[in-house]
Parts: structure tokens; sequence; C-alpha cells
């Protein structure tokens, strides 16, 4: 948590510097007297500077990571985009570490493409899956902390999914709205699994020919097992 509050207080705090100088050429916003800027003597252009916005999908343009987001699968299935197209996604970590290591295997890779994740692998070091747990396998409080962390210096709001499990009840529902409040958090999504007939992501692979010369064509530099 404390190094998502260093990276996030570093962008507001380089944000704030630079609307402070647009305020000297263009001047403050309209309402800047009644802001919290004015009670701690800052002379900022901008009402607002930063927000964490929604990325799962253009991310995928750029090739980047979702936002705040943490893996949803070492393998998983993004479906909807392109066209309404299904791409099949895989970690570019994971394998060299795993060969770095000694621990990678043609079984392995198979049982990771039908699972999504290394929790139901037997035989994987527990430091290893450790290191690469993915959204389901982080608590609600994990997911809402590492929010916190950031709204901490995020002048809007966050986007960010609380995952949770299929086993996941109405009552932990209502327990991480309630957790949020607490924390202060402006905003919270929360997903429980397999609570639709269809939804956007999926773990594993379990794709269809179709879909891998979809993959290939449209996105030739990822990573796929």
């Amino acid at each position: 948590m404390s190094t998502a509050e260093e990276v996030m207080g570093f962008i507001a705090e380089r944000a704030l510097a630079t609307s402070e100088e647009l305020a000297v050429e263009r001047g403050q916003f309209p309402a800047w007297e009644q802001s919290v800027f004015s009670a701690r003597g800052r002379r900022v252009r901008n009402a607002t500077l930063t927000s964490i916005a929604p990325t799962g999908t253009i991310s995928l343009v750029a090739g980047a990571s979702a936002g705040i987001e943490p893996l949803f699968g070492l393998v998983f299935r993004h479906t909807g985009v392109l066209g309404g197209q299904t791409l099949v996604e895989a970690s570019p970590l994971f394998e060299p570490h795993a060969r770095e290591l000694g621990v990678w295997s043609d079984a392995l890779a198979a049982e990771l493409a039908a699972k999504g994740s290394l929790s139901a692998i037997a035989g994987v070091p527990r430091a290893i899956v450790e290191l690469f747990r993915t959204a389901l396998e982080m608590s609600p409080e994990a997911h809402l902390r590492i929010q916190a962390a950031f709204q901490k210096y995020v002048d809007n709001a966050v986007s960010k999914t609380i995952n949770l499990p299929e086993t996941a009840t109405a009552d932990d529902v209502a327990a991480a709205y309630r957790r949020a409040w607490e924390l202060g958090l402006k905003g919270v999504t929360v997903y429980r699994y397999g609570s639709k007939d269809r939804q956007v992501l999926e773990r594993g692979a379990q794709e269809s020919a179709a879909a891998i010369e979809h993959f290939a064509r449209c996105d030739p530099a990822a990573c796929k097992l």
C-alpha cells in the first residue's frame, strides 16, 4: 500500500505544480476562492486534476495494464471486444519467471490454460502462487485498501472492481460496500464471479479455433500459451 501511495502522491504533486504554473499564465479557475486550494494557499488553474478512469477495454489497444487492477487471471478470455470477438490474454511475466526457476513445463502450461490461475495446480511452489495471485484470489479488504491508497491522492473517483468469488453471499457484498464507505471511497464496483450468464472476463482459455485465429491476427505481439 505504501508503494501505491508513493506513486500516486508523486503524480498528484506534479499535477498540482503544473496547474500552478498554468494559473500564473491564465489565472485560477472561477471558484478558486471558495475551494480547498485557496485554504491551502495554492493558486491553481484546475478545480480537479486527477482521476483513475475505467480502462479495461482501451488498455488492450495500447497493450497496457488495466489501471490499478491486479491480473484477472494468468490466462483469461476477454469477450465482446473488437466487434464481439473473444481475445485470450496471458501474463507475459509468468512463463519467463517459471522457466528461470525451473518449474515451467508443457503440463503446467496446459493446466494453466484450463484453470487460469496457479492456486488449483498441484506442485507449484507456494512463493510463486503468492507472487502471481489473481483478482479472485485476493480478499475484498485487499482490493478496497489498494483503492483507498490511490484515492488518497486522487481528486475524482477511482475505477476499481472488487472481485468476489462465486461463493460470495449477499452479506459479503453488503460488507464490501460498508467497508468502502468506512475507507472514504468515492465509488465502488463489486462483481461476483459467475453472477451473469455472460460476462466480459472469464478464467482460462477454452477458446475455439476461430478465437485462436482472431487472436493471432489482431494481437500478434501478445504473449499466449
